[in-house]
């Protein structure tokens, strides 16, 4: 298998001393954010790119001789939301993605499908968890009908420049499960729209990557190799859905989301946590997660995102790595027996 890193933990230092990161824990790639949620800090070039085979030229050449490639693209954010200061940006980070993908020899743009207002004239988005009543069904009606002309253009945009688009199945997005995944490709007729299998957001929500994995095949084109534990007598309590985050002062270090939205303090006493491979799932668990990859596409990245908060930033990517390639040995080692 192909196995990398997501640069996002990676934005405090330099692109070569990120791909040097990369190299030493014996990966290849490294798939790189080009905007949405987070700045595109290792593409600074990313305008001159577009137009310059020069400045593309340039771009690659950070990568010869190191070991290391790009992993694909990642623009995750909310290219729905109501509010044009948000989501006016993130469509348009989207659609730059895709073009960046194709001038950089890249067939792979990571995001969100993101989630519109429950209604015209909304300013925020309005996530529908359990539609038990007709009001919320309604929501969904008018929520797919604005997600569904999105992505509909960005698929032929996407067809056009040869690079299929992964979304992301995270919370807060009207795409989240597969279920979903099947209804907008369904609706869209899409051929370039699938999906980033990360395991973390299928964990939480009692789901079976390996399952989802099979489940949704070919429309699997990319994967994240994140963990989560499940902090059981917090969530016999609390249960998965807990809402006890606390909002960050502007004196306080903090996430900009877009606009004048900001990412949360995560609660103290969680339900579930993110953290790096084997934390939350075995060895085994990641060998078979690799397995039904590797039926899909046995040249599908598999990158690690870190954001385990208990460990430091190269610490976290070491212990994922030690994992996540323990795991490939151990599918190789199968692979070759059978």
């Amino acid at each position: 298998m192909r196995l990398g890193v997501y640069n996002a933990i990676l934005h405090d230092r330099s692109l070569p001393e990120a791909i040097k990161v990369v190299a030493d824990l014996g990966l290849t790639g490294l798939e790189i954010n080009t905007g949405g949620f987070l700045p595109a800090t290792h593409v600074p070039t990313m305008d001159d790119i577009l137009v310059s085979d020069a400045a593309r030229d340039d771009f690659l050449g950070l990568f010869e001789g190191t070991g290391v490639g790009i992993a694909g693209l990642n623009c995750n954010g909310n290219p729905l939301h109501p509010n044009p200061v948000i989501g006016d940006k993130h469509s348009e980070d989207v659609r730059r993605a895709i073009r960046l993908a194709n001038r950089l020899g890249q067939h792979r743009v990571v995001t969100m499908s993101g989630l519109p207002g429950g209604e015209p004239g909304a300013t925020r988005p309005n996530w529908i968890v359990n539609a038990w009543n007709s009001a919320a069904l309604e929501v969904l009606d008018y929520q797919w009908q604005i997600a569904a002309d999105f992505w509909r253009e960005t698929d032929r945009l996407a067809a056009d420049h040869d690079v299929k688009v992964a979304l992301e199945l995270h919370p807060q997005n009207i795409v989240f499960n597969s279920a979903d995944v099947f209804k907008l490709v369904e609706l869209t007729g899409a051929t370039h729209v699938g999906v980033e299998l990360d395991a973390s957001h299928l964990f939480w929500q009692q789901m079976d990557p390996v399952a989802v994995v099979r489940h949704l095949g070919p429309l699997v084109f990319q994967a994240a190799a994140k963990d989560v534990r499940i902090n059981t007598e917090n969530a016999a309590l609390y249960g998965v859905l807990d809402n006890s985050f606390r909002k960050l002062s502007p004196e306080e270090p903090r996430v900009n989301l877009g606009g004048d939205e900001w990412a949360n303090e995560w609660p103290k006493n969680s339900a579930w946590d993110f953290v790096a491979l084997g934390k939350g799932h075995d060895v085994a668990f990641w060998t078979e997660f690799l397995r039904a990859l590797h039926e899909v596409d046995p040249d599908i990245y598999v990158n690690i995102e870190h954001e385990d908060t208990e460990l430091g930033r190269i610490e976290g990517l070491e212990v994922a790595a030690g994992i996540l390639k323990a795991a490939d040995a151990a599918l190789e080692e199968s692979l070759q027996a059978s």
